[in-house]
């Protein structure tokens, strides 16, 4: 279920909106609004890799 914390690689959300393809502000509103997951870290978050897989996926298979 949960895996060990020294396993998961959180991302910035930079890196987030870039692997997506959108602004910063995307990334910023998805966290706030709840559709991707993120741990605040002071006045930054960090998203969890595989929840920006997670995110993704259901978008990809409907495109197809």
């Amino acid at each position: 279920m949960a895996r060990d914390l020294s396993e998961m690689r959180f991302l910035t959300v930079a890196e987030v909106a870039e692997m997506m393809r959108v602004s910063n502000m995307t990334v910023y509103r998805l966290v706030h609004s709840g559709e991707l997951p993120a741990v605040r870290f002071g006045r930054s978050f960090r998203i969890p890799e595989s929840a920006v897989a997670q995110a993704v996926q259901p978008r990809i298979s409907d495109a197809g």
